[in-house]
């Protein structure tokens, strides 16, 4: 574990300043669509069920996605300022989706057979959000299965795949992954 969140320091740290650009033009394009705040902060719950602030880049304005926010949440940058979380330690560069409160009780994740779900860190990236699942059994089967094979090169891997998202859209990306694996499948 130490490893892990060696690699976590040192990758949030890079993050930041690989994507201080990016973060100054967002900042200025959120400043000039439609002022502040720059972030939004939201309660979540984070390893044991712990409560912290994750910060995101304010992708919304009165219950609408803007113009900006669009941009944002189809390339995943709203989600860099979540390095600060890393390097906090509230989060790790991958593990399962951080959830509200609110969430954890829709989906009855609060009982203790989910306890394991809650024994790591939330991530930036995980398999859950990389594969895009709304179905709750599939997000939670993800999460486990990350969790009982979670690896340095797995999470390798899950973040080189959450680099292309930021470079090329969560949509291109997901076509290129199906497209892959029908490829596999088909070879055999």
């Amino acid at each position: 574990m130490r490893f892990k969140r060696l690699l976590d320091v040192t990758g949030a740290a890079g993050g930041l300043l690989f994507f201080l650009p990016a973060m100054t033009l967002v900042s200025l394009a959120i400043l000039l669509e439609d002022g502040l705040p720059l972030f939004f902060r939201q309660e979540r719950l984070g390893e044991e069920r712990r409560p912290f602030t994750i910060l995101k880049f304010r992708s919304m304005r009165d219950g609408r996605i803007t113009r900006v926010g669009r941009i944002l949440r189809s390339t995943g940058l709203d989600e860099v300022p979540q390095f600060i979380n890393v390097l906090r330690g509230e989060m790790s560069a991958v593990g399962p989706r951080p959830l509200t409160e609110a969430d954890t009780a829709r989906l009855g994740w609060s009982a203790p057979c989910y306890d394991d779900r809650w024994r790591v860190p939330p991530g930036l990236t995980g398999l859950a959000q990389i594969i895009g699942s709304r179905a709750s059994r599939t997000s939670l089967f993800l999460d486990r299965r990350y969790i009982a094979r979670q690896s340095v090169w797995l999470d390798v891997r899950l973040i080189a795949v959450s680099f292309a998202i930021n470079a090329l859209g969560k949509q291109r990306v997901r076509e290129l992954l199906n497209r892959r694996a029908r490829n596999r499948r088909s070879a055999c």
